[in-house]
C-alpha cells in the first residue's frame, strides 16, 4: 500500500528553518550596529557638550555635535534597511572612525592625562574592533557565486578605495584636525632667559607663550608652537631680537579647540601683536612673524589684516582648504571631491567657515614685506608658494631650498637660512642694508 507520507518532501522545512536562522543572525547584527552606535553617540556628547576643551563650553560646539549625532542616528534608522553589502560598508566606515577616536584619546591621555572625552575614547577600541569584524562578517556571508564573481569583486574594491579616497579618509582627518592631541610642554634653552606669558585673544582664549625680551628694539613672533622650531627661534636670540613663542589655540598649553588647518587662528597672532606694543623692549611697533607650515598660512592671513606686522617669514605653507586646490588645475579634479569634503567636514566639527584663499589674501600684505620659504620635498600644497608669490605685491621674497622636506630649511642650510632670514628682517624691521 502506497503511503503519500513517504513521498512527502523531507527538505521543506528547510527554507523556513534558514529564513528563521538569518533572520536571528540579522537581528543580532542590527543589535550590534545600534549598540555601537549608542557608544560613540555618548563619546560625541561628552567631547562636544560635557567636557569640552578649556576655554569654551557646548555652545562653542552645537553644529559639531548635533550634526554628528544626526548622522549616528540616520546611520541606525537606515542599517537593517539596507542589503548585507550596504551593512558592511556603514559597519567598516563606522569602525574604522571608531579605532581613529581611541588612537587620537589614547595618545592625548599618554601626553598629558587622561581627561574629558578620553575616557569615553577609550571604549571606542572594542567598538572599532567589533565594527570592523561585523563588516567582515557581513561581507563573506553576502558573497555571491557566478561567472562573473571575480569582476563583480574587483569592481567592490575599487569602488571601495574610491569612497575611502572621497569620504572616509576626508572626514578622518578633518577629525584628526579637531582633536590634535595635547604634548606636554618642557623647559627649553633659548640661549637667554625667558619669561612665561600668557596672551589674550579678541574672543576671550588664553595662550601660553614664552618671551625672550628684546636687546635690537625689535621683536618677532613664533607660531604654532612654543617648542616647534627652537632652532629658530635660538637663531634670533643669537642676533638680538625678542622672540614670542606662542602656542595656537588648543595645542598644549592653550585653550580653546585645536584646528591643524588654523582657520580661525588669526586672532591668535593679532593678540601676539597686541601684547608686543605694549612691550617697552619693543621700539616703534617693530614687530615681525616667522610661521611654519600651518603657522606660515595663519602668518600670511594675519599679516593681510593686521598693519602691526611690520613683514613676516611664512615657511611650508600649503593649502588649508578646497579654495587652494583649484590652483592643482585639470591635474588636481580627481581630488577636488576629497577636498571639498574635507572642507565642509572641518566647517562642522570647527564650527568655522573656510577662511579666504591665500592667493587671494597676499596681495593685501603690501607695503609690508614677505618671505616665503618652501621645500622641494614639502608636503601639503608647498608647490603653490610661486603661486602665493604671484599673487604677493612687493617687496616679497621667494627661497626655494630644493634638497629640504616639509619646513625643512633651516636643518638642510642653516647658514645660508640664517643669513637669508635674518638679512630680512635687519632690512624690514631694523632698516639695514646688506
Amino acid at each position: 500500500m502506497h503511503d503519500p507520507a513517504m513521498t512527502r518532501p523531507m527538505a521543506r522545512p528547510e527554507p523556513r528553518l534558514r529564513t528563521r536562522v538569518l533572520g536571528a543572525v540579522t537581528r543580532t547584527d542590527v543589535l550590534v550596529f545600534s549598540g555601537a552606535m549608542g557608544i560613540i553617540a555618548l563619546h560625541v556628547a561628552v567631547d562636544s557638550f560635557i567636557a569640552p576643551e578649556p576655554g569654551t563650553d557646548a555652545a562653542d560646539h552645537l553644529l559639531r555635535g548635533f550634526v554628528s549625532l544626526a548622522i549616528l542616528a540616520l546611520a541606525t534608522v537606515a542599517y537593517p534597511r539596507l542589503p548585507a553589502g550596504g551593512r558592511a560598508a556603514l559597519a567598516g566606515v563606522f569602525g574604522a572612525l571608531a579605532l581613529e577616536g581611541a588612537v587620537l584619546a589614547i595618545t592625548d591621555a599618554r601626553a598629558v592625562g587622561a581627561r574629558g572625552e578620553d575616557w569615553t575614547g577609550f571604549f571606542l577600541v572594542p567598538v572599532g574592533i567589533v565594527l570592523l569584524g561585523l563588516a567582515v562578517a557581513l561581507l563573506w556571508r553576502s558573497r555571491k557565486p557566478g561567472r562573473f564573481r571575480w569582476l563583480r569583486r574587483a569592481g567592490v574594491v575599487i569602488g571601495t578605495i574610491v569612497v575611502a579616497y572621497w569620504l572616509v579618509a576626508p572626514v578622518g582627518v578633518a577629525i584628526l584636525a579637531t582633536h590634535r592631541p595635547r604634548a606636554e610642554v618642557q623647559p627649553v634653552d633659548l640661549g637667554k632667559p625667558y619669561e612665561q606669558v600668557t596672551l589674550r585673544t579678541s574672543d576671550g582664549l588664553d595662550l601660553a607663550a614664552w618671551y625672550v625680551p628684546s636687546s635690537n628694539g625689535a621683536a618677532v613672533i613664533s607660531y604654532p608652537t612654543r617648542q616647534g622650531k627652537l632652532a629658530q627661534a635660538r637663531m634670533l636670540v643669537q642676533h638680538g631680537y625678542g622672540v614670542l613663542l606662542v602656542d595656537a589655540r588648543g595645542y598644549d598649553g592653550s585653550e580653546g579647540d585645536p584646528n591643524i588647518f588654523g582657520w580661525d587662528d588669526a586672532k591668535d597672532i593679532d593678540a601676539a601683536v597686541a601684547w608686543l606694543q605694549n612691550r617697552r623692549d619693543v621700539k616703534n611697533d617693530r614687530i615681525g612673524g616667522i610661521g611654519f607650515s600651518v603657522g606660515g598660512e595663519m602668518m600670511l592671513q594675519a599679516a593681510a589684516t593686521n598693519t602691526g606686522l611690520r613683514a613676516v617669514v611664512s615657511e611650508g605653507a600649503g593649502f588649508r582648504s578646497v579654495r587652494e586646490d583649484v590652483l592643482r588645475g585639470p591635474r588636481g579634479w580627481f581630488a577636488l571631491p576629497a577636498a571639498a569634503v574635507q572642507s565642509t567636514a572641518l566647517a562642522v566639527m570647527s564650527g568655522t567657515p573656510p577662511p579666504p584663499a591665500l592667493d587671494d589674501l597676499v596681495g593685501r600684505i603690501a607695503p609690508r614685506a614677505v618671505f616665503f620659504i618652501y621645500s622641494g620635498h614639502g608636503a601639503g600644497g608647498e608647490e603653490f608658494n610661486p603661486d602665493y608669490f604671484a599673487a604677493a605685491s612687493q617687496p616679497k621674497t621667494l627661497w626655494k631650498v630644493d634638497e629640504a622636506g616639509h619646513v625643512g630649511g633651516f636643518a638642510a642650510r642653516p647658514q645660508e637660512y640664517e643669513q637669508r632670514v635674518i638679512g630680512f628682517f635687519d632690512r624690514t624691521l631694523l632698516g639695514e642694508h646688506e
